[in-house]
């Protein structure tokens, strides 16, 4: 399990970089509404029911062909247009359950699922393409992954061989506050290498206080989905990255953290 992770990072990784800076924001955006796709996917597979009905099918299809156009209304900076998406989906959904309410009142659970998931996938990753387009954003998006994946490695590894006190045991019983404390501490150095080499000017205080957000919620995106996998008894939201399980299993991190690090680069850092 270990080599195939290694294996799966060490490919994809420069795969990803050349793509935040190289591919432009056209292709970078290309890559999210694909995750978000996927990532939507895997979270229906998930989380709404398995029954073949016709309505269940349309509501989840539904949710898939809307997801690229929340990232386009990023892409495109247009916040009414990300809003519109989402109110509209919410909209079409529920007329559709309409039909279907007197023979299976269980489809509003299908409803409001997949508009969690519209919440929790597209909406959240469109801010890594307002990152992405906003001043050093290719830099940024770097700054922000390189944060995330060190403190889930970090998180991993010190879990493993150090960590003895549960963490949240009810929702992931092998994840420990030991693992907690070295995933903010591995995030920790990567934002001093950052702030030595590419941030000199940004307040160390703040810079601090930013990393141990990003982390904590990193983990907190880790531990939801892992709360929805337990709910639903599975191990993992897909297999299409060896080592990692799915999409979902890769971002669920990244999920939470990407709108704190907009928010707190826009509103924050540029004021300093």
């Amino acid at each position: 399990m270990h080599a195939k992770r290694w294996i799966t990072g060490i490919i994809a990784f420069p795969l990803f970089v050349w793509l935040i800076f190289k591919g432009g924001t056209p292709m970078f955006a290309l890559l999210i509404a694909a995750a978000s796709v996927v990532g939507m996917y895997e979270y229906q597979r998930i989380v709404l029911p398995v029954e073949n009905k016709t309505v269940n099918r349309l509501i989840t299809i539904f949710g898939l062909v809307l997801a690229p156009f929340m990232i386009l209304g990023a892409y495109l900076n247009l916040w009414p247009m990300i809003m519109g998406v989402l109110v509209f989906n919410l909209l079409f959904t529920a007329l559709l359950s309409l039909p279907q309410f007197k023979d299976t009142p269980a489809v509003v659970d299908t409803v409001v699922k997949q508009g969690l998931g519209f919440v929790y996938i597209p909406l959240l990753l469109s801010y890594l393409v307002l990152v992405h387009q906003s001043g050093a954003g290719a830099l940024w998006i770097f700054f922000t992954i390189c944060l995330v994946f060190a403190g889930d490695t970090g998180a991993f590894y010190s879990g493993s061989y150090l960590g003895k006190h549960k963490l949240c045991p009810a929702v992931s019983p092998n994840k420990t506050i030991e693992g907690a404390l070295g995933g903010m501490s591995a995030t920790l150095l990567i934002a001093v290498i950052f702030k030595l080499l590419f941030f000199d000017k940004l307040d160390w205080g703040t810079l601090i206080l930013f990393a141990i957000l990003v982390s904590s919620a990193g983990q907190v995106g880790d531990l939801f989905e892992s709360e929805l996998k337990r709910a639903a008894n599975v191990k993992d939201s897909g297999t299409l990255l060896p080592g990692h399980g799915g999409v979902l299993d890769r971002i669920d991190a990244l999920l939470f953290a990407a709108p704190l690090v907009y928010y707190f680069k826009i509103f924050i850092f540029n004021a300093l």
